[in-house]
């Protein structure tokens, strides 16, 4: 099991610029490491709709990594996202679903099928070329740096641990508009170098 912390600071020493669309309970470890705040968008409100965002963002920015950090409940709302983003293949594009077995943000219900479902075998029937599962920050360790130059679209799932809280704690972070309004500045200005 994965803390999403750990893994968290592992993806920000490594970001270079990327979009990050952490969604539902990812949004706060994400808010947290985070040291490029006007690159994120944190995604609440509609459970299964970032990997959709973040297709439209990945096919706008071409030139920029997205990833979108989506939670297990949330991507069984909206699975034929994936079959969308397969269609379209924005190189740029990866989707990482943090699998943790429960609705962490609406009181921790088991999703269906949680023991049964793979969602590595989701993404490849899909049409994803490029997937991977982890189970251990080790595997991340050892891996993370070739998943990163993998040409998109990626889909990986991270077994992690459940993020406490649910979004009832989450009330303090920025709203998606006040995000998506940073983001447009920031491409719109980038910083000099």
């Amino acid at each position: 099991m994965i803390r999403v912390s750990e893994l968290f600071a592992r993806f920000e020493s490594r970001r270079d610029g990327a979009i990050v669309i952490p969604c539902q309970t990812a949004r706060q470890p994400w808010f947290d490491v985070s040291r490029e705040p006007d690159l994120d968008v944190h995604f609440r409100g509609c459970m299964g709709k970032g990997s959709s965002l973040g297709l439209g963002l990945a096919m706008a920015r071409p030139e920029r990594p997205v990833w979108v950090f989506d939670g297990d409940g949330s991507l069984l709302m909206n699975l034929g996202t994936m079959a969308t983003i397969v269609a379209q293949a924005p190189p740029n594009y990866s989707l990482f679903v943090l699998e943790n077995g429960v609705y962490a943000g609406t009181g921790g219900q088991p999703v269906p099928a949680r023991d049964k479902l793979s969602f590595e075998g989701l993404a490849r029937a899909a049409g994803f070329e490029r997937t991977f599962t982890a189970d251990t920050i080790q595997q991340v360790d050892q891996n993370l740096d070739a998943w990163l130059q993998w040409t998109g679209p990626v889909f990986g799932a991270f077994r992690t641990e459940i993020v406490p809280g649910g979004n009832r704690l989450r009330d303090q972070l920025p709203h998606l508009w006040d995000c998506l309004g940073r983001l447009r500045s920031r491409l719109a200005h980038p910083p000099a170098s």
